[in-house]
């Protein structure tokens, strides 16, 4: 028998599975049934939520010691990536949010960027000694890949930030993404100034962890991103809800890759300047005004679907999201691993 039922009149469960009358039912830390209520077996606690449940929202671009956790999780966010950080310190912090008693949201870290000497971000401001690992020549770069691997790192990030420095070299990026490729683990990168969006193509970088927001890529250029990667958004850094010239140019470039085919990933770079932890509803609202439709912003924004095998991640909302996107501002619950955080 599950341990707990959340029932509420509306449901999303994931793209396409939109159900009235909603169940989902949970043992420990998993969705054992998600779907209709009349079907949902017996269990021993039922939590009513007078709203619409959806999938607990991910933030796949954080620097989470640069935030509270608690507040994130609060905020409806409950699982995050963490692109940047010296080791000693984000590894280990990841590994105790895999624990009960972790009062935030799942951490999956990637540890320090990995650059070149004076690259970024050994000289910025917001980063610890440490935040970059710097590299010299492509057999530098494979230990790099291979010591962060074995340290823990869930995924390994790359400095294509021209516009602030020395970058790797293609040999050194192609022997960084080969590594981490046989050690199963995806490339990220922060691209930023000419021709570096391009040379992520051609070395096989999986993701981008900024929409570019410097220059206009063309749309040849953005159709190719869109058959072998994905893109963070990340919009509200440069805006806090002010138009900017960045914001522009980072919106087109996003709304020109989706259409394109591209998929795109909520984030927010969170830790960097006054981004509201938990769910960002401007991050929202401009996905939203880029032209994504509000499942392809759910989509975006989920940690994983409602559905049996998953993990019992959720919230609830008070109005449909499908009718006012606003709605995610307004949260009544909020569970991670099947435990209630929050409920109103």
């Amino acid at each position: 028998m599950p341990d707990i039922t959340v029932r509420a009149p509306l449901a999303w469960l994931g793209p396409g599975r939109l159900v009235d009358e909603a169940s989902v039912s949970i043992e420990g830390d998993t969705i054992a049934y998600a779907g209709e209520s009349r079907y949902a077996p017996g269990s021993e606690i039922t939590v009513l939520v007078d709203g619409v449940l959806l999938p607990a929202a991910a933030d796949r671009h954080v620097h989470i010691a640069l935030a509270d956790p608690g507040a994130v999780l609060l905020g409806g966010v409950t699982a995050v990536r963490d692109l940047g950080w010296p080791p000693e310190e984000i590894f280990p912090l990841a590994a105790a949010s895999e624990g009960p008693s972790f009062n935030g949201p799942l951490i999956r870290a990637a540890g320090p960027m990995i650059t070149v000497p004076g690259g970024y971000p050994t000289r910025s401001e917001w980063a610890p000694e440490g935040t970059g690992l710097e590299v010299r020549g492509p057999e530098e770069a494979t230990h790099a890949v291979e010591k962060l691997a074995d340290d823990g790192a869930a995924h390994v990030k790359v400095s294509l930030n021209a516009d602030a420095g020395p970058t790797p070299t293609d040999e050194e990026l192609v022997a960084i993404v080969e590594c981490a490729h046989r050690r199963d683990l995806f490339v990220t990168a922060h691209v930023q100034g000419r021709g570096q969006a391009e040379r992520a193509v051609g070395a096989g970088i999986d993701e981008i962890a900024h929409r570019p927001w410097t220059e206009h890529l063309a749309d040849e250029l953005l159709e190719q991103m869109a058959k072998s990667m994905r893109i963070v958004s990340t919009l509200d850094i440069h805006s806090y809800g002010v138009d900017t010239p960045e914001l522009r140019a980072a919106t087109d470039n996003l709304w020109r890759f989706a259409r394109a085919g591209g998929k795109v990933l909520y984030g927010t770079d969170l830790g960097n300047g006054p981004i509201p932890p938990g769910i960002d509803l401007r991050e929202v609202l401009m996905l939203w005004e880029a032209g994504l439709g509000a499942e392809a912003v759910l989509e975006a924004m989920m940690r994983s679907p409602l559905e049996a095998g998953a993990p019992a991640d959720m919230i609830g909302v008070a109005r449909n999201p499908f009718e006012d996107i606003e709605a995610l501002g307004e949260l009544k619950l909020v569970m991670r691993a099947g435990r209630v955080v929050l409920q109103r």
